[in-house]
């Protein structure tokens, strides 16, 4: 590995460095969306219970002692729980809006690694083979062999090889996040359209409380 790295010259090197970041990226994004990932069947039919008996503050609870932005987007929506429904589609809209960047922080950087790492592996094959042709025409006999030749051209693909070894995981890599992102996302709508429906369906929502001279009575009761 250590003679690969001397042949190739110092862009080896940088590549190296790259597929170093690439790995710490993937796997620091992969715990996150691990982490953040959470059951949301179950965790909505835990939350309808609560819900409908009008127990909003334990259900603000569960919302807060539970990590990811699905969760958050569901609290957002609870907090408000009294607003209308269109307002209470916007809190969770405006709410998982405000969880997209998160979930999508630092996967430009490995679009950019996957991107530039063959680039650098192409410029390191074109030095390598300007290099060798400055070797053979400082040739004073003008005898060129094959293996000069050869020789000059194994040390200039090393890094276009090594080029498409960073670069090919990495794409794969990003594809895979990606998913990922998308997959929180689509739950992230799913909980806020749920959690819509559950509170305006809640008999507090739609028959709110009156108060006519101190006494109480629900809404079009007779």
């Amino acid at each position: 590995m250590i003679d690969y790295m001397q042949k190739g010259g110092p862009l080896m090197w940088l590549l190296v460095l790259l597929s170093i970041v690439s790995t710490v990226l993937f796997a620091e994004r992969l715990i996150y969306y691990h982490r953040v990932t959470i059951r949301l069947g179950e965790f909505l039919r835990g939350l309808s219970n609560l819900i409908a008996r009008g127990n909003f503050a334990e259900a603000l609870h569960e919302c807060a002692g539970t990590a990811g932005p699905v969760a958050r987007v569901i609290h957002a929506a609870i907090v408000r729980h009294e607003a209308p429904r269109a307002e209470l589609k916007e809190i969770v809209q405006e709410a998982g809006q405000l969880e997209v960047p998160k979930l999508e922080r630092r996967l430009p950087m490995l679009a950019t690694i996957a991107y530039v790492a063959p680039m650098v592996g192409l410029l390191g094959t074109v030095t390598g083979l300007i290099d060798a042709f400055i070797t053979l025409s400082g040739n004073a006999g003008g005898v060129v062999t094959t293996a000069d030749i050869a020789t000059g051209i194994y040390k200039s693909l090393l890094t276009t090889a090594a080029g498409l070894v960073v670069a090919i995981p990495t794409s794969l890599a990003y594809s895979f996040l990606s998913s990922r992102v998308n997959t929180l996302m689509h739950d992230m709508e799913r909980a806020g359209i749920e959690i819509v429906n559950l509170i305006t369906e809640t008999p507090s929502a739609v028959e709110p409380i009156i108060k006519f001279g101190g006494r109480e009575r629900v809404a079009g009761a007779e």
